[in-house]
């Protein structure tokens, strides 16, 4: 685009983000989608144009490829961020929302950390993660039993963690809720920890981050393309890196198929 930016210029711009916000839209299945992507990553004076239209959207671009499509994520206060308190909102005041709030989060980030549990998981375009209901939950579980201990020896030792107030009220709220009741009507019960992560697991899906697979262990689903180029960013958080300093995740196989520690014993068990 050496000429200068004309009206359709704009347009196409716009166009381009309009369907990065279609999260289940992929070039490959779009063929305006996919020209528009291979301009943008061809032509730097689009892109810088492109991204341009972005920002007074209150959007960034993390990424454009024929791969991931457009991938954005909202600035600060823009009308497409999405609130976690209106995510996690529920018929509850005051500290009960609070905790929710601890829940949902935990959630998302324990789902986050085992579709990606190494570094190399993110820098590796061929690789697929696969979570499930049931491992997310195990795996959170067994988090908070480690935060459990590592307070309680450092309680002892005369030197509590700076930290402590804070990793106690997550594995706390956590451990306390039950893993799964019914409904009346045979519902999985919002309220547990697995209604939870499923709500977790469900959201995603519709923003084009995993894919559903099966119904097995309460539902198990794999990443996307879209998902890798979000937990990027998320990876220099420091609430993920401490949950993968736990080391409560452990992946034995390269395809894909991730394992978790079950159990005092330490043996594994496929997902």
């Amino acid at each position: 685009m050496s000429e200068p930016i004309s009206v359709g210029d704009v347009v196409d711009g716009a166009r381009l983000l309009a369907l990065g916000l279609r999260p289940k839209q992929i070039p490959s299945r779009d063929l305006v989608y996919a020209e528009l992507v291979k301009r943008a990553t061809e032509d730097d004076a689009f892109r810088d144009l492109t991204e341009a239209i972005a920002e007074g959207l209150g959007l960034i671009v993390l990424a454009i490829s024929p791969r991931t499509g457009v991938v954005l994520g909202p600035t600060d206060d823009s009308v497409f961020e999405q609130k976690f308190d209106d995510y996690a909102r529920r018929a509850t005041f005051g500290e009960r929302r609070d905790l929710e709030r601890v829940l949902h989060g935990v959630a998302h980030l324990a789902i986050a950390a085992l579709g990606f549990p190494r570094p190399d998981d993110l820098a590796n375009e061929t690789y697929v993660g696969r979570v499930s209901v049931e491992q997310v939950d195990t795996v959170v579980r067994e988090a908070c039993t480690m935060l459990a201990a590592r307070a309680a020896e450092a309680e002892e030792a005369g030197d509590p963690l700076e930290d402590a107030p804070e990793l106690e009220r997550v594995w706390r709220v956590y451990s306390r809720r039950p893993e799964a009741t019914r409904t009346k009507d045979g519902r999985l019960a919002p309220s547990t920890t697995r209604g939870v992560i499923g709500k977790a697991l469900r959201f995603l899906v519709e923003q084009g981050f995993l894919v559903k697979m099966s119904d097995a262990d309460g539902g198990t689903y794999r990443t996307t393309p879209r998902f890798q180029v979000q937990v990027r960013e998320l990876a220099a958080e420091r609430a993920f890196a401490e949950l993968l300093a736990l080391q409560v995740i452990t992946v034995t196989d390269p395809s894909g198929s991730l394992h978790t520690a079950s159990g005092a014993d330490g043996r594994f068990s496929d997902v």
